[in-house]
């Protein structure tokens, strides 16, 4: 079965204007339209590392209680955590899994653990 949807959790988390910090989230994978989406932007053509406020902003359909992520929100981002995002983009869409096989050492309990990406706290 396909995994399409995947669980992450911000290092920091996204700060809203009621300064409550939303952490955790669910990022999909993306899609054809996606990528025409971010290319159709305007803001994208102005500056093209905004592409990925835009692509994120599809792609993200969960994060803590909001109700829609724009890219005008993810401009608040710490930039430790849009690292964190890039680098959770680039492997399930790559990649295809953010989970590897794992065994105890100790009881032998086999069982599937998500992949610490670098700089997740």
């Amino acid at each position: 079965m396909l995994t399409t949807e995947f669980e992450f959790t911000l290092p920091r988390g996204l700060v809203d204007e009621e300064r409550v910090v939303h952490r955790h989230g669910v990022m999909r994978l993306a899609t054809a339209k996606d990528e025409i989406v971010v290319q159709k932007d305007r803001r994208t053509h102005e500056s093209p590392a905004y592409g990925t406020l835009v692509m994120f902003s599809q792609v993200i359909i969960k994060l803590g209680n909001l109700s829609q992520i724009t890219p005008e929100l993810l401009e608040n981002l710490f930039s430790f955590d849009l690292s964190y995002l890039r680098e959770f983009y680039d492997r399930i869409n790559q990649q295809g899994n953010v989970q590897i096989p794992v065994i105890c050492p100790s009881c032998n309990h086999k069982f599937r653990q998500e992949l610490i990406l670098s700089g997740e706290l």
